[in-house]
């Protein structure tokens, strides 16, 4: 086997916010250079293309998942379906049946979900139709496994498209022993899902936490052996916000008497309601309901260009209303019967909850402020040319400390 380089091995652990950390030990020896990293307007979505690229979603065109596009939507045989009664439209039987259609038949990738009513999906495209983590698989940019690819650099890539947590942590560990791989970046997902669920739970987050931190020293420990200068990092997309408040705008909508889609389109995103008018009178309807609520507010374009996340077509919402932090929809497209998680993500990424975290072995050689820099920090140790940081991000700092 020839020599390989230096071992770098980049760890995103989503939602792990830097809250969390606060008075935790949490890899404190292996990692002592640390800080927040101010996130991206909205979802996972939007921020690990960011990462990936070190571009806003209003460059890679990777924000929210479904967006509107009734000329390209794979979905317009839909339409012959409308005269069919709402109730076995929206049944959970046929939302299962158009989810598999569109993994298995329409090529809108194996995360699509159909997350509004069928009878609307003729209206509406899916974003991440390839998987991200392979080469070629950011519509808007090359990803850095893009250039990793084109420089020569040998690198694995690990996610849940093929394995669990652990199942990961054990197949990094397996390649960094027997592969010449020099660069590792392994994603693990279901700390996401586990502070949906246990926000609140000071205990179980420590646990959890306890498992992260184990296999990571295992792997650690194994990638100093090989290579006693092995650089390490871990770091987030995004934080958890507890949740403490609900609200349910479809409340407010109802009596409106306005109909989708003949006046009006909406998609409910657990913490924004983005909206497509198509009359004057929907548009005064809606804005006049929303005024006063105690919940959120509307974005304005400046705070979507100040963001990253402004789309001059509006194929992402003609308008925003974005929910107050630790506030969530009592009733949303993404949020199905039943679930009523207990921490949530997709807040405004001034919120302290929001922030990402950034923890590495060596001090790297630039400031860390938000998380396109950690696209900027995997070129440099690669030593791989890199565009430099969108305008749209650079300069934009965490105040958290």
């Amino acid at each position: 086997m020839k020599q390989r380089s230096r071992l770098q091995i980049f760890v995103l652990i989503d939602a792990l916010g830097w809250w969390l950390l606060e008075g935790r030990d949490f890899l404190d020896d292996w990692l002592p250079h640390r800080r927040p990293l101010r996130t991206v307007l909205g979802f996972s979505s939007g921020a690990i293309p960011t990462i990936l690229t070190g571009l806003p979603p209003a460059t890679t065109g990777h924000w929210n998942l479904l967006y509107y596009d009734p000329q390209g939507s794979p979905f317009h045989w839909v339409r012959r379906f409308s005269f069919l009664p709402q109730s076995l439209m929206d049944h959970r039987i046929t939302r299962r049946l158009v989810t598999e259609m569109g993994r298995r038949m329409l090529g809108m990738g194996p995360g699509f979900e159909c997350c509004v009513s069928p009878r609307l999906l003729p209206w509406f495209n899916w974003v991440e139709k390839k998987n991200i983590y392979d080469r070629g698989g950011i519509s808007g940019a090359p990803s850095i496994f893009d250039q990793l690819g084109d420089q020569g650099v040998s690198f694995r890539v690990y996610s849940y498209h093929e394995a669990s947590d652990a199942e990961i942590l054990r197949r990094a560990e397996s390649d960094l022993e027997n592969s010449d791989a020099s660069f590792f970046f392994v994603y693990l997902c279901e700390m996401d899902m586990f502070l949906h669920l246990h926000c609140h739970e000071p205990s179980k987050i420590e646990e959890k936490l306890r498992w992260y931190k184990q296999g990571l020293e295992r792997m650690f420990e194994l990638a100093r052996r090989i290579d006693p200068d092995a650089r390490l990092t871990v770091t987030s997309d995004h934080g958890m916000a507890p949740v403490q408040h609900h609200f349910d705008l479809l409340r407010e909508l109802e009596p409106l008497g306005l109909k989708m889609p003949e006046d009006y389109l909406a998609v409910f995103d657990s913490t924004m309601a983005r909206f497509w008018f198509f009359n004057d009178r929907a548009r005064r309807l809606v804005n006049d309901a929303f005024a006063d609520l105690p919940c959120g507010q509307w974005l304005t374009d400046e705070n979507l260009k100040r963001e990253g996340v402004f789309f001059s077509d509006r194929r992402f919402g003609e308008q925003i209303y974005l929910l107050n932090p630790s506030w969530l929809l009592s009733r949303s497209d993404f949020n199905g019967m039943g679930w009523m998680p207990s921490g949530m993500h997709g807040y405004h990424p001034d919120d302290s909850y929001s922030h990402a975290v950034f923890l590495a072995s060596h001090k790297p050689e630039r400031e860390m402020y938000n998380i396109a820099d950690v696209y900027l920090c995997m070129c440099e140790a690669a030593q791989i040319p890199h565009r430099g940081c969108s305008p749209a991000l650079a300069g934009t700092t965490s105040e958290a400390h």
